[in-house]
C-alpha cells in the first residue's frame, strides 16, 4: 500500500518529496488538491477538502494511514 500510494504521488508531484516527514510544510494549495484527487481515484474513496489537514498530509505514512480508513470504512 504505501508503495503504491508514493508512486502515485512521486508520478503526479514529481518537485515533491514524498519521504518529508513535514510534507505539509512543502504542499502548496494545488499539492493539496493533487493528493486527494489522486488518492480517491486510485482507490476510489472518498477525500474531499475535509480531509485537507496538517495531520492527514503530515508525511507519506499518515497518508497511508487515511488510505487504509477510508477503505475499512467502505466495507
Amino acid at each position: 500500500m504505501k508503495e503504491r500510494i508514493r508512486e502515485i504521488l512521486e508520478e503526479a508531484l514529481p518537485l515533491v518529496d514524498i519521504e518529508s516527514e513535514h510534507l505539509y510544510g512543502e504542499l502548496d494549495s494545488l499539492g493539496v488538491t493533487t493528493i486527494l484527487m489522486e488518492l480517491s481515484a486510485a482507490f476510489d474513496i472518498d477525500l474531499d477538502s475535509s480531509y485537507a489537514t496538517p495531520k492527514n498530509l503530515k508525511s507519506l505514512d499518515s497518508l497511508v494511514a487515511l488510505v487504509e480508513k477510508k477503505l475499512a470504512e467502505k466495507q
